[in-house]
């Protein structure tokens, strides 16, 4: 009998950035098969014991050749059903929902009781093992303990950790929660590269979720191209998708998906950097609002006058200053932006935190009165 120790390795060894390669073992047999996902998205089964050439199946039977497209096929329509949603919070729940509403198998975990009790009674099963999962969603908080404004992944890896202990080998796993550059290959070597592993960052908006749900346009990127064309047959239309090679699946399987309008990126760490970008940009924008609003204050004048004035203009749109910029998604993603870079810093998201802390500051003092009507 062939060792899981063994076949992980001969998997991990079998991985590159163009070739994806992925097994599992046949206990009738003894034999470890690989999945092969080239970049044309074809899929062929070869057999380890057997010298390898450029023929299907080199040195098989007939009987073996069949029984080979047979489980091909199996593979090809029954891919991704069961789904389990890792982290049921404010971004986890309304996916595990969602899931559910496409006609997937449905499944939920969350250290937190009363988050999995809330899942439970919309219909999301309970979790008790992390095995036998097609596709793993992570929604994990991204912050420190204590500190929503300061990134921290120690949490989500203690996840990967426990994946990849249980899950079964070639499902996929997709992390939708926020990261830094560089995490997503990070979790594709502690899973011993034996899961599809792609990033998808959310863009849900809780207060227009009508408008900016689950379903709305999103990136994605895979570590390898294998990975990005598993992950955009689940996220997109699965009969026909385009990835960075314009990868096709026959239409003639007839695969579930959740239908979301995919725009996939040839580098994982773009799709990782997506999101803290968006963000910092949104920071940047309302900085500049409380700024304006500092500078108005200083200088007597009014403005909501001037707000409005200049908002006139076709591609100006300056923002309400409010009451800071709070929630922990822009604080902590922006922080994340500037960690981003190891040879230079950005300067202007650096002064944008610098007024964001002076506006704040006034409010606190002197403003509040004055700038009430503003929330």
């Amino acid at each position: 009998m062939i060792s899981n120790q063994f076949a992980r390795q001969a998997a991990r060894l079998r991985c590159t950035r163009k070739r994806h390669e992925r097994y599992f073992l046949n206990r009738k047999t003894d034999k470890v098969w690989y999945i092969i996902c080239n970049k044309k998205m074809d899929t062929r089964f070869e057999d380890t014991r057997k010298e390898r050439n450029s023929n299907f199946a080199p040195g098989f039977s007939i009987n073996m050749q069949s029984s080979v497209k047979t489980q091909r096929t199996h593979y090809a329509t029954s891919h991704f059903n069961r789904v389990l949603v890792v982290g049921l919070g404010q971004l986890g729940l309304p996916v595990a929902k969602y899931i559910k509403e496409r006609g997937y198998d449905a499944y939920g975990y969350d250290i937190n009781s009363t988050a999995m009790h809330v899942a439970e009674k919309a219909s999301i099963k309970k979790a008790v093992d992390f095995g036998e999962f097609d596709v793993y969603i992570l929604c994990v908080s991204t912050h420190r303990p204590g500190d929503i404004f300061s990134p921290h992944i120690d949490g989500l890896l203690s996840v990967i950790e426990k994946i990849s202990d249980e899950a079964k080998n070639g499902a996929l796993l997709s992390i939708e929660s926020t990261i830094p550059k560089g995490t997503s290959k990070k979790v594709f070597e502690a899973l011993n590269h034996r899961l599809h592993v792609v990033h998808a960052p959310h863009r849900w908006y809780a207060a227009e979720e009508k408008d900016h749900g689950i379903n709305q346009p999103r990136v994605i990127g895979g570590v390898c191209e294998c990975c990005l064309n598993a992950g955009m047959q689940f996220y997109g239309d699965a009969k026909v998708y385009r990835s960075s090679s314009s990868s096709q699946i026959p239409n003639e399987y007839n695969f579930k998906s959740l239908g979301i309008p995919m725009h996939s990126v040839r580098e994982i760490e773009i799709a990782e950097l997506t999101k803290v970008v968006e963000n910092a940009h949104r920071y940047l924008q309302i900085a500049f609002a409380e700024e304006l609003y500092l500078y108005c204050q200083a200088n007597n004048v009014n403005f909501n006058e001037l707000r409005d004035a200049v908002n006139t203009k076709w591609n100006v749109d300056i923002l309400e200053p409010r009451e800071g910029i709070g929630g922990h998604c822009l604080p902590k993603d922006t922080k994340m932006f500037l960690q981003s870079s190891k040879s230079i810093r950005s300067k202007i998201v650096s002064a944008a935190i610098e007024v964001d802390q002076d506006y704040r500051t006034y409010r606190h003092t002197k403003g509040r009165a004055d700038t009430r009507h503003l929330i």
